[in-house]
């Protein structure tokens, strides 16, 4: 049987690619600060992500194809059936997630929204709080300031591990590079294999912005 002819398909826009890769950056930088004290850059990353996050939710529903919740979240019994037939090698065919990494997405855009927003409700006890702690009754804040914490170490630490592992074992089993498209946002895909449909940059810039503005009013309430 012949070879199946390549060429490059776009398939993560820049919207994408940028939450992406500037959530991790920020994710360390929340950390790095943290550990020593520096909360007024703990907060301006943790706003950051929030508002990141909000773009990349608002971006999966009128966003590119590939961006679009609609579009790569299948059944859990379609996850479950490509799970079971992972150890099979076969070329690498999606345009976006597969239909486990699309419930992975999900997972991690919920962790990392309750991250910042428990965030505003924190309190350290030692001057510094969230825009909205005082807005809350003080154990209700020491509870959000727990659950902020635990978020991080329980919830994002592992489901980043289990992505990266989940990535490393794509390139070790399958010979599926996911990292290189992630980075310029494209990849090889047989000729047969129709590219998807690009958000408008104008549309994501707006809602981008609109995200900002609207961490920035709640940062401001405190």
């Amino acid at each position: 049987m012949a070879e199946e002819r390549l060429r490059p398909v776009t398939v993560w826009d820049p919207w994408v690619r940028i939450v992406h890769w500037l959530t991790v950056v920020l994710l360390a930088l929340s950390f790095g600060s943290i550990q020593y004290g520096n909360m007024r850059v703990h907060y301006l990353s943790g706003y950051a992500v929030l508002a990141l996050v909000l773009f990349r939710i608002a971006w999966g529903f009128v966003g590119s194809d590939t961006a679009r919740f609609g579009r790569f979240l299948r059944s859990p019994v379609a996850a479950v059936r490509h799970l079971l037939e992972f150890p099979r090698r076969h070329p690498d065919r999606e345009i976006g997630h597969n239909a486990a990494g699309g419930w992975m997405v999900l997972v991690l855009l919920g962790l990392l929204l309750a991250q910042p927003l428990t965030g505003l409700f924190a309190d350290t006890g030692y001057g510094d709080y969230g825009p909205l702690a005082k807005t809350v009754s003080g154990a209700t804040s020491d509870w959000l300031t727990g659950l902020h914490h635990r978020i991080f170490y329980y919830g994002i630490l592992v489901a980043a591990g289990l992505h990266v592992a989940a990535v490393i074992a794509y390139a070790v089993v399958k010979r599926h590079d996911l990292v290189r498209p992630m980075v310029t946002g494209r990849k090889r895909l047989p000729e047969a294999v129709a590219g998807p449909r690009l958000g408008s940059p104008l549309l994501a810039a707006m809602l981008l912005v609109t995200a900002a503005l609207v961490v920035w009013g709640v940062s401001r309430l405190g």
